[in-house]
């Protein structure tokens, strides 16, 4: 590709500084500009001081052209520790003179084993040998107390380079283990490091009964475990000193001859909140905080990110367990010999309940010999190194459209806030304390606060996000508009939450609910047993399960790209799956006898309703997502197919009754969406008849919303709810007004976005006046649907898009029925010819008499 590329790249340590770094392993993913780098370049990282050191580059989305529009980078730095960002600089590979030697990291495979040589450490991962690897043991103990060990039974190298290698392995039980049990786990490896990171994933396979539409705490198809433990030993008959550091900034102390320490919670004021209800109800946690019994003494504390040490004067293991606290309840334990990291530990009192489709990613490091990058082992893995790009570069990339640095918004009441997410009182990290959303079922996700205004039982409310209009998708955004960790930090919390344990992982159930992304609590209801599955067993609540009108997946996608994080990457390509399937009428009941679509992925508000809606717009932005990660053209053809079922060019749109709010208010959901499938199509370079047919539909709703709508609050009677949440809607509107004036003609330009401002500033300067603006709801939608009026602002010229071919496409022609509709309809026509043959068969009779 022409020209050189130089990208600055703003490395900082821990705050308090976290001590000198030797070689500490960081990985971040950037978006690069069009035509600028190809999948056969190569970089290198250049210090502060004019080092030149390797980058490991894998390519994770390209754009059209071919060249490279997401790069993941693998860095192995050097650095002071200092809070205060340090400027490197990635550029193009000048050949490998002047780089800082890096010890080879060597792969061999064969069909049953693959060995991996770090040049520090070596490691086996061998067909029936111990998983996840030679040097740990993954054991569990079911709860009728027996003991389950697991063998390796397939190992996938998933990439490799110089600095950094990913092994996928998959766990086979070696005697009894609950049925539907699944256990994987993916395995990095650093070049120069005796450090493996583990990724251990467990599942539970089996569908849910959900009976009445319920998903509580207490189903029989459950898992119930007492433990779940990997061991790492000293190699040999060696036995060794034991060391231990509970908390950050404290030093290794020795522990005598055994070591355990046990997280019981959170540590939190809340410990013992009606959070961590168990399936009978009750908060089974024992005390708060962690226990610590090291040799003859005991003590006790708040919140471990421990590091253990075992070192014997030739070997050494250590391992450390990120967020160890956060997901309690955990605990390791240590002896001469042994280090064990207890998953879910034996010590809880109570049974690990992993719910059907549900499962847990366990994460810990383990070091297999001596590691040197901080002057303690394995410090730097509670307190990383952060990577990133400038504002700047993330922004002006193109990668993702309409992204403005925010210190160059022009909007400073909307930045203000926005900024209510990260600070103060109000801040999204801050909320979880209320209810102490921790524990390994519930890091990651927000409190839903906003649940709180018609909420009548015992306060506060149990109520959880689940990633309603895509949380991580506004996290990311907001992160790359600042460079903010802050915001880095909780869209990698919630993308792990979301990933395991608000996905149905599930192939067993209805294709309806496989693989599908449950909804947030129940409005105005607490959660109870329910966990993150929507439907407590509650009076009020009617049950349901997994739908497309709670469908998102660009934030999962965005956390892939930001970081390689695999496990994401998958989860969308799985959304979209489910969008596929819950629309094949093939798959339904009575699907012999109407076959064809089913209208479940377009249905919005009741099955009938097949017109533009939140319903078809997260199933098709869902599909456009999983084109963009997998570049499977049967999923753009299928978003092209909704497309054309919830709108025309031609529609009566006043027949729609749009201005019916509780019903129709998400159809400017379907027009923004419409407009990303519009932006897409033009980059693609694909100006056909679906463009053209999507343009015409999309310019003759804009131009009847500027002339129709008013800002929801303006009518008060016709909302069930009227809350802060409705003034954050209309950012909705504005955007979709903004589409309007892109892809309309230049003469209306002026007037729709003019109309789209009116929009904006009104939801601006409305939610300033409420004093619960700072929900959660309303400050989520503000992340991701305020970014387009200031880019525009700044950038007027991104107002600017290809027409298409004029084509006269006509009046809608019938409306789509839903395959329910059809069988209902069939089965009258059949029970009728049956009731006409069963008559005709008695006349006959009587004729024979």
């Amino acid at each position: 590709m022409a020209g050189p590329l130089s990208i600055p790249v703003l490395i900082s340590g821990p705050p308090g500084h976290g001590g000198r770094r030797r070689a500490e392993p960081v990985r971040l993913g950037l978006p690069l500009p069009r035509g600028a780098f190809d999948r056969t370049d190569r970089f290198e990282i250049v210090a502060p001081d004019g080092r030149r050191g390797r980058a490991q580059t894998t390519p994770l989305q390209q754009w059209p052209d071919g060249s490279v529009r997401w790069m993941l980078i693998d860095l192995q730095v050097d650095h002071d520790g200092s809070p205060v960002p340090a400027e490197y600089r990635l550029v193009r590979s000048q050949g490998d003179r002047d780089l800082r030697d890096a010890p080879p990291l060597r792969l061999q495979r064969d069909r049953h084993h693959v060995t991996v040589d770090t040049g520090a450490a070596r490691f086996s991962l061998r067909h029936g040998g111990a998983f996840p690897c030679d040097r740990l043991r993954l054991t569990l103990t079911d709860q009728r107390g027996r003991r389950v060990e697991f063998t390796l039974s397939a190992a996938v190298v998933e990439s490799s380079g110089p600095l950094r290698a990913v092994v996928r392995v998959t766990g086979r039980a070696a005697g009894p283990k609950p049925g539907g049990l699944a256990v994987t786990a993916r395995l990095h490896f650093f070049a120069g490091s005796p450090v493996v990171e583990c990724a251990v994933t467990i599942r539970n396979r089996k569908a849910a009964s959900h009976r009445g539409g319920y998903w509580e705490l207490g189903e029989r198809r459950a898992i119930l475990l007492r433990d779940l433990s990997c061991t790492v030993a000293l190699p040999g008959e060696r036995t060794g000193e034991l060391y231990c550091s509970v908390e950050r900034g404290q030093p290794l102390e020795a522990c005598g001859e055994h070591l355990e320490l046990f997280q019981a919670s959170s540590g939190g004021e809340q410990w013992a909140s009606r959070n961590h209800v168990n399936r009978d109800g009750r908060v089974p946690l024992a005390f708060r905080g962690y226990r610590l019994r090291a040799g003859a003494r005991e003590t006790e504390g708040l919140r471990a990110t421990p590091v253990v040490v075992l070192s014997a004067p030739d070997a050494h293991v250590a391992v450390a367990v990120p967020h160890f606290w956060e997901n309690f309840p955990r605990a390791i334990e240590g002896s001469t010999r042994t280090i064990t990291v207890q998953l879910f530990p034996m010590q809880h009192g109570d049974l690990h309940e992993l719910q059907p489709g549900e499962q847990k990613t366990h994460v810990f490091h383990v070091a297999a010999g001596r590691d040197e990058v901080a002057d303690a082992p394995l410090d730097w893995v509670r307190s990383p190194l952060f990577a990133r790009a400038t504002p700047e570069h993330y922004c002006g990339s193109g990668a993702v459209p309409y992204l403005l640095p925010s210190d160059r918004d022009p909007h400073a009441s909307y930045v203000h806030l926005v900024d209510a997410a990260i600070e103060g009182d109000a801040s999204f990290e801050h909320k979880r304390e209320a209810i102490d959303e921790y524990g390994w079922r519930n890091f990651g996700d927000m409190y839903a606060d906003h649940e709180l205004a018609y909420y009548t039982g015992p306060v506060p409310v149990i109520s959880h996000y689940n990633n309603q209009y895509d949380a991580v998708a506004g996290l990311a955004l907001q992160f790359m508009r600042t460079g903010d960790e802050r915001w880095w930090r909780l869209m990698r919390d919630l993308a792990a939450h979301v990933v395991d344990i608000d996905l149905y992982h599930t192939t067993e159930d209805r294709s309806v609910f496989n693989r599908g992304l449950f909804w947030h609590t129940a409005h105005y209801t607490d959660a109870g047993r329910s966990t993150h599955r929507s439907y407590p067993r509650v009076p009020g609540v009617t049950g349901g399960g997994p739908a497309n009108e709670h469908n998102y997946s660009t934030g999962l996608l965005l956390h892939h790209f930001l970081t390689g994080a695999a496990a994401s990457r998958d989860a969308a390509l799985d959304l979209a799956r489910w969008v596929v399937d819950m629309d094949d009428g093939r798959l339904r009941p009575f699907g012999w006898l109407a076959p064809g679509d089913s209208g479940l992925a377009s249905a919005t508000h009741s099955p009938d309703y097949q017109g533009p809606g939140r319903g078809g717009a997260y199933s098709i932005a869902v599909l456009l997502n999983g084109f963009q990660a997998g570049g499977d053209r049967a999923l753009l053809a299928k978003a092209e197919t909704l497309v054309r079922r919830c709108i025309h060019p031609g529609d009566d749109i006043e027949a729609r009754h749009l201005l019916h709010v509780e019903a129709r208010w998400s159809y400017t959901v379907f027009l923004v969406t419409l407009g990303r499938y519009l932006d897409l199509k033009a980059e693609l370079g694909e100006i056909d008849e679906a463009y053209a047919y999507a343009r015409q539909a999309l310019v003759a709703y804009a131009r009847w919303m500027a002339t129709h709508e008013r800002p929801y609050l303006e009518r008060p009677e016709e909302l069930e709810f009227p809350t802060e949440t409705w003034a954050a809607q209309e950012l909705w509107k504005a955007e979709a007004l903004a589409f309007g004036a892109k892809y309309g003609g230049e003469a209306e330009r002026d007037a729709l976005m003019a109309r789209s401002r009116d929009f904006f500033e009104y939801a601006c300067s409305t939610l300033e006046r409420f004093p619960t603006r700072t929900r959660t709801r309303p400050l989520v939608l503000l992340l991701s649907r305020g970014l387009m009026n200031g880019y525009v602002r700044v950038h007027p010229e991104a107002l600017s898009a290809p027409r298409g071919p004029q084509r006269t496409f006509g009046s809608p022609g019938l409306p789509f029925e839903p395959q329910k509709a059809r069988v209902l309809r069939r089965l009258r026509v059949l029970a009728a010819v049956l009731a006409l043959a069963g008559l005709a068969a008695v006349l006959a009779l009587l004729r024979a008499v």
